[in-house]
């Protein structure tokens, strides 16, 4: 039955009224459902994301206190930012992964609230949160978790035997997890007994969810497995969730979908708002001490800031054989005093000043790509231990002229600007122009290179390194390397 408009506006109130609750007592959660879309639909079970959306069963909705919503759309906002649902893959069993996403998820809400277990409460009940080696869940990937709960399975399988699944709603090999089965793969099958390979299936995963404790059935039944009506998805005819202490919140059907276009598009906007919101976090709480921001988002922040490069050997090579040679500036020390007058071979290190960075900030370039710029930069300077010093420039269809920097500090306050063409010609006719009385020792160009290449003889005497990101574009000139994440292969 399709919802009122005066339902649909007393829906989304509640949850633009939880959204408002949770960005002022969880900053980073409350930033990060700024840019969700919630909607209403009665066809989930209770509540799901996709990566794109956010849907709640208005029933669902309704039999929630406030605090409940709050941690459900924590809950939520948390699987999109940690990236669970498209790192699910389909060689992993999906209820397993659900599971070991739910434990991450709810341990780092908690890690947030102060460690109260309210926090990640249904019907006064807290979910479940601890891997299963007893630590918190927050301290591991969703991965990890994953790796912990198969070897459990695997163990509890060996001492147990095969092992059958019972009560109604046991799912055979492929079903889809929570209680809806859209998208489930090859089905589900039911009855009180099953064998073969959808037994032995079944068995893994009750020992993966320690036992029958995350999977009572709607019917007040154990079942050994997610079927239509298992663990937390399933509600009993008062409208509370069967096994709020230990099962699965959400409806996780949707998940598995990674390699499409719209999910690459949405990583990358993604990656910008968990980055900025983080920023936020840092100033209001500079040493993290609150929790406030997860530790699974700091894992994954630390991964995306991390430099693809290994610029030591990038820029050893690079030094060495385009500006280290022997040169008279100065002469070999060694020979001082001498009536010979002979050249020095200048070490690498002694070259690392004087280096021009350039980045491309035209509309082709993502906010993913220009973090990833900072990234390689200041991944160059920490590599040589604030050894390395230079300008750092932007360019579109124009360039804006470059600022000095002496260390990471620095390179790290200046902000970028551009969003037009792209004109690759424009660097060097700047260089000639403005640096003609000291000019770089080298170029080093960061761009998705989607523009025509001038000529070489533009560059002059200035080696030039092109550091291509998100393409395999490949100049016709100067040195080449690749990086970022979207590099093709």
């Amino acid at each position: 039955m399709a919802l009122s408009k005066e339902d649909l506006m007393r829906y989304n109130r509640r949850l633009l009224l939880s959204r408002a609750r949770i960005l002022c007592n969880n900053g980073f959660y409350g930033l990060l459902l700024m840019h969700m879309k919630f909607v209403m639909n009665e066809a989930s079970p209770t509540a799901y994301t996709d990566g794109f959306e956010i849907g709640f069963n208005p029933s669902f909705l309704d039999s929630l206190k406030d605090s409940e919503v709050d941690f459900v759309m924590m809950h939520e906002i948390l699987h999109v930012a940690l990236r669970h649902c498209e790192r699910q893959d389909e060689k992993r069993d999906a209820l397993i992964w659900n599971i070991a996403a739910d434990i991450v998820v709810n341990s780092n809400i908690m890690r947030s609230s102060g460690m109260k277990k309210e926090s990640i409460s249904i019907d006064g009940k807290p979910l479940m949160h601890e891997a299963p080696n007893g630590k918190h869940g927050y301290e591991y990937t969703v991965e990890e978790v994953y790796d912990m709960l198969l070897s459990s399975a695997k163990k509890q399988k060996r001492a147990g035997g095969q092992g059958s699944g019972s009560g109604n709603n046991a799912q055979g090999q492929g079903g889809s997890s929570g209680s809806s089965s859209r998208g489930g793969g090859q089905g589900s099958s039911s009855g009180s007994n099953q064998s073969g390979q959808g037994g032995n299936q079944q068995s893994a995963r009750q020992a993966a969810c320690g036992g029958s404790r995350y999977t009572k059935t709607a019917g007040g039944g154990v079942g050994s497995g997610a079927g239509q009506g298992s663990g937390a998805n399933a509600r009993d005819g008062g409208g509370k969730l069967c096994d709020g202490e230990n099962g699965i919140l959400d409806d996780h059907s949707k998940w598995g979908t990674e390699g499409t276009e719209k999910r690459r598009e949405e990583r990358i906007k993604w990656e910008k708002y968990v980055l900025d919101a983080a920023e936020v976090v840092r100033i209001s709480d500079p040493s993290n001490q609150c929790g406030s921001l997860p530790l699974g988002a700091e894992r994954m922040i630390e991964e995306m800031r991390k430099p693809t490069l290994d610029w030591k050997t990038i820029l050893n090579s690079f030094v060495q054989e385009e500006i280290v040679d022997y040169s008279f500036f100065p002469p070999d020390r060694r020979f001082d005093g001498s009536d010979f007058f002979l050249p020095d071979f200048n070490l690498p290190e002694e070259y690392i000043g004087n280096i021009l960075f350039m980045v491309d900030t035209s509309a082709s370039i993502s906010d993913t790509m220009i973090n990833e710029a900072y990234s390689e930069i200041v991944g160059a300077i920490e590599q040589y231990d604030g050894r390395l010093k230079g300008k750092l420039g932007f360019f579109d269809a124009s360039v804006y002229p470059a600022v000095e920097f002496e260390s990471v500090k620095e390179v790290l306050k200046i902000r970028p600007r551009g969003g037009g063409g792209t004109n690759f010609h424009i660097i060097f006719d700047y260089v000639m122009r403005e640096m003609a009385k000291e000019p770089p020792r080298c170029i080093i160009i960061l761009t998705d290179g989607y523009a025509p290449f001038p000529d070489e003889s533009a560059r002059g005497d200035i080696p030039v390194l092109w550091l291509i990101n998100g393409s395999d574009v490949k100049p016709p000139w100067g040195k080449i390397a690749y990086m970022g994440k979207s590099k093709k292969k």
